[in-house]
């Protein structure tokens, strides 16, 4: 099966909520970072993804008719390469209510003081799968923060400065008549005449608030699909 959709925003961008609604548009499945940390052992995918720039794509993609979010985003152009009549979708948001959202969410996954750390060592201990799950916790962290943020998130206006540079970066690169630059607050209507698809009888999903990251991803981190 071939990616027909390829999301080159930024995790906290709506991407989830842009999941679902592909998914109800019919493009089943939608890969997204969720899937990463359900699947641990699909990790070595993305590890030869960002050492050798290819991967073993009908592996890692089996089933899948779209990709978003991390850890899909950092290499949208190799995607391009290898699905070359997938269509671009980069999700937006103001900066200020992205750095809230990803400095409250992603930023602070995992424990944060030594008690929290403790209490972690000794679960990792006695359970392989949540060991694969971390690796890919500091996998997604360590591109986004370390990588592309090169390592100066705390600093916001160099944040801002990489912000701006990635959505002008996919302007630039994609071709205008394959690309929807999409804040999800706009709903259906600009996704589907992107898609040529009829919107659908039913109210346009809004998901994954950063009040409700914790809980989503203690599930996720447990094997749970949410």
């Amino acid at each position: 099966m071939s990616i027909k959709i390829i999301g080159a925003g930024l995790p906290r961008t709506g991407t989830n909520t842009l999941k679902e609604s592909l998914e109800r548009l019919g493009y089943n499945k939608t890969y997204h970072m969720k899937e990463l940390l359900v699947h641990p052992e699909n990790l070595h995918h993305w590890l030869t993804l960002k050492e050798t720039g290819m991967t073993k794509w009908e592996e890692l993609y089996n089933g899948y008719e779209a990709t978003v979010d991390f850890p899909g985003y950092p290499w949208y152009k190799e995607h391009m390469k290898q699905y070359p009549d997938a269509k671009v979708i980069l999700t937006i948001r103001p900066f200020e209510k992205w750095y809230t959202s990803i400095y409250s969410t992603i930023w602070q996954a995992g424990p944060q003081n030594i008690s929290q750390k403790i209490a972690m060592m000794s679960k990792l201990l006695f359970n392989p799968h949540l060991r694969s799950v971390i690796k890919c916790v500091k996998f997604a962290k360590g591109t986004i923060f370390g990588v592309h943020l090169q390592g100066q998130f705390e600093d916001k206006v160099f944040a801002e400065k990489i912000f701006d540079k990635h959505i002008a970066d996919v302007k630039a690169y994609v071709p205008a008549d394959k690309l929807l630059v999409y804040d999800v607050s706009e709903g259906w209507a600009p996704l589907c005449k992107f898609l040529g698809v009829p919107e659908p009888n039913e109210s346009f999903p809004h998901l994954n608030k950063k009040e409700n990251f914790k809980a989503m991803l203690v599930e996720l981190m447990e094997g749970h699909m949410v």
